[in-house]
């Protein structure tokens, strides 16, 4: 995976994905990141992007000269259909079937926004898919870029050490993950179930489906609406919420 990152702040970048599973992928060539400065095509010698906004308003606007052409400095190094992810709060809602599908991409643009906003024209021209991270404002695309790129390499073969790390996680089948324990087995009077030391892996698989379910039904019963559930898992959650 080539992601192009169009950004005034580029070192915000790299220095924010140096770190843990996302460092080692890049170190592996596993995932390519590419941060354009926009600063860099403002064709001013003050390196000026931004102006005030037609009609007034509080704040300044990105121009949209300096990101077109930042942008046609690597249109040619990717496919003509390559997506333009354009992080907004005016974005659809970004979820774990969205990481899955753009984790197929071989190359993606990400173009992050600042001050008020990114002059319309230059969205229109070339953004495919406008993307949000949640119902909050930040003062830039860089973080929201940030959380899109983690989590669609981690869903990248080779990325994660096990397909199990990632295929067991909270939203993969529109559940919530289950509880998980480490050592030791008893911690401030807490112990492990135990199931997990049971050795039966059958039973052990059932008690963290049945977990899964529970939590999902107590934290998010939305996701529930998504899920297929079956008449043996509404009969064990009937019966289990009638007992506790």
């Amino acid at each position: 995976m080539n992601y192009y990152i169009l950004t005034l702040f580029p070192e915000m970048i790299y220095n924010g994905l140096n770190h843990s599973i996302i460092k080692k992928a890049i170190e592996n060539k596993i995932i390519n990141i590419n941060c354009i400065n926009i600063r860099d095509f403002s064709n001013n010698k003050h390196n000026q992007v931004d102006d005030y906004a037609y009609g007034g308003g509080a704040g300044m606007v990105i121009k949209p000269e300096p990101v077109y052409n930042s942008y046609l400095s690597i249109k040619d190094k990717v496919p003509k259909n390559t997506k333009v992810l354009y992080m907004t709060p005016q974005g659809k809602t970004f979820n774990q079937k969205m990481a899955e599908e753009l984790s197929k991409e071989k190359d993606l643009i990400i173009l992050c926004g600042h001050y008020e906003g990114i002059d319309e024209r230059v969205i229109e021209e070339i953004v495919t898919d406008e993307i949000s991270i949640g119902d909050f404002i930040l003062t830039g695309g860089e973080l929201a870029s940030m959380i899109l790129i983690d989590s669609i390499s981690r869903l990248i073969p080779n990325v994660l050490g096990k397909e199990e790390s990632f295929l067991e996680e909270s939203f993969n089948n529109s559940l919530l993950e289950h509880p998980n324990y480490t050592r030791p087995f008893i911690f401030n009077k807490r112990q492990v179930p135990d199931i997990l030391l049971s050795g039966n892996h059958k039973k052990i698989e059932e008690w963290k489906k049945r977990q899964s379910l529970i939590r999902t039904y107590e934290k998010r019963p939305d996701l529930l609406e998504k899920y297929n559930i079956t008449q043996e898992e509404k009969r064990f959650l009937d019966e289990y919420f009638k007992n506790n």
